[in-house]
Formats: C-alpha cells, structure tokens, sequence
C-alpha cells in the first residue's frame, strides 16, 4: 500500500470565493472523486481547527495499492480537473508519500 499525504495553505480570497468557502468546495470535490477513480482504495480530508501560525489549511490522505495506482490516479482526468482548480486557490502545498 502506497499512503499520499497533501496539506495546503489557501488563500484568503480566490476565483470569487472566500478561504472557507474553497476549502468547502475542494474538500466536496475530492471526496467526490471516490467511486470516479478505482485506484483510490481511501480518502480522508480534515480543515484545520488550530488555526496557528504553523498550521496547513486543509490535509488530504489516500491510499493507493501501489505507486502505480498513484500515478495512474494523478493524471485521471477527474482528478486534473480538481488539481488545476486547487493551484489557483492556494498559497502553498506540501506532500509526502510513502509505502506502508
């Protein structure tokens, strides 16, 4: 099994929408990427409640079978769809994958 971890920094306001409202949208549109994309065998988001100076946004956790399925679930062209909206409401994005 292959863990992908990504946590962003939003912006305050981008494409009309505030940080909240973003952070809603994108958490929406990831989830609903489950059952859309067969790699992805599991997902978890969480939004930040500490809201401190070294605090992330929002983190997104999946699971993938093999690095593979990961490959194969990053260039899906649902997935494109929700990535390119992602980099125009953030500031930054760190990511971390790892075999578990």
């Amino acid at each position: 099994m292959v863990k992908h971890i990504v946590m962003w920094k939003f912006k305050d306001f981008a494409e009309g929408k505030s940080k909240e409202e973003n952070i809603s949208l994108v958490r929406d549109s990831l989830y609903a990427l489950v059952g859309k994309i067969d790699e992805i065998k599991k997902m978890e988001i969480g939004a930040d409640i500490s809201h401190t100076d070294m605090s992330m946004d929002m983190v997104l956790l999946t699971e993938f079978e093999s690095i593979a399925d990961m490959k194969a679930y990053a260039v899906n062209p649902e997935h494109v769809k929700v990535s390119t909206y992602v980099r125009k409401v953030i500031e930054s994005r760190v990511v971390l994958d790892y075999d578990m």
